[in-house]
């Protein structure tokens, strides 16, 4: 395990600093642009040092990109559909995305996990289809408090990354982020040891 270990150190590339911040289901288009505008006057202080994505809304997605056009600001949808075009009402496919110019995705949120019952076998299928048509991943990991009462935090870890693990050839294109699951809502506070 340690060799295995070792390789996948081997394999991740060297990246700058990476930042994102996901709005969830918040927001109007007026916050958006207030946002927005917030955000990039900061843009001076990091440009070149740090990588970084906003995840608005889906409604939001278009007018994001545009205001942020000439900025280093990066547009993530938040979610990505398992399936390509077709009678999938209500879902956006990866090829969909690209078309659009968003170039990243979240998959495997935690609320995506939790609430809609997205599996492992599904944040794959939605790993397959991002690496196929180019569209870079913020790939979301965590255990849920249970699970990390349980002593299961490095096993829960390792079955979410393991699901996605051979869909990946393009490592480039893909972000990890570990969420603290356990810690959303409970009180409790993840040290930066632990995040």
């Amino acid at each position: 395990e340690a060799s295995s270990s070792r390789s996948l150190i081997a394999m991740a590339p060297e990246r700058k600093p990476f930042v994102g911040g996901n709005w969830k289901s918040n927001g109007t288009v007026e916050s958006a642009k207030v946002l927005c505008k917030a955000l990039m006057s900061g843009v001076p202080a990091w440009r070149n040092k740090v990588d970084v994505v906003v995840c608005p809304i889906l409604p939001q997605l278009s007018l994001v990109k545009k205001i942020t056009t000439k900025s280093p600001f990066k547009v993530c949808a938040q979610n990505v559909s398992a399936s390509s075009e077709g009678a999938f009402t209500g879902e956006v496919s990866a090829s969909q995305l690209r078309d659009f110019g968003v170039q990243w995705t979240l998959i495997g949120h935690s609320e995506r996990r939790t609430k809609y019952g997205e599996t492992d076998a599904i944040t794959a299928e939605k790993m397959e289809k991002c690496q196929a048509t180019g569209l870079s991943v913020i790939f979301c990991i965590g255990e849920q408090l249970e699970e990390r009462e349980a002593g299961k935090t490095d096993e829960v870890n390792k079955r979410q990354l393991e699901a996605v693990f051979d869909k990946v050839k393009d490592w480039k294109k893909v972000v990890i982020a570990y969420e603290p699951v356990w810690a959303i809502g409970t009180g409790k506070v993840a040290s930066p040891d632990q995040a």
